[in-house]
């Protein structure tokens, strides 16, 4: 994501109608399918707890939506890419 034109924030609601506004940290495509990482808005970076948000894109009908990942075993490879290349980002 480029840093040239600041954070990217989105809002997005559940199936129980509950609002969340999301950063954008970054998008990555792999075996045909996109993902997107986010952080929380309104995040406390004195939490430990807190995590990154993976969310798969989908297409339903012509629109493109943002899904949660309901197999465990794709989110945790999604979330390694995601850690991986934001590790070989910082080592440059």
């Amino acid at each position: 994501m480029s840093e040239d034109y600041g954070s990217d924030f989105i809002t997005i609601t559940d199936e129980d109608g509950n609002e969340f506004e999301l950063e954008h940290l970054d998008t990555l495509e792999t075996n045909g399918e996109i993902y997107m990482a986010f952080l929380p808005a309104d995040l406390d970076e004195e939490d430990e707890d807190y995590g990154i948000v993976i969310l798969k894109v989908i297409e339903e009908g012509e629109e493109d939506i943002l899904a949660s990942i309901n197999d465990e075993d794709e989110l945790n490879a999604v979330h390694e890419l995601f850690v991986q290349r934001h590790l070989s980002d910082n080592e440059e």
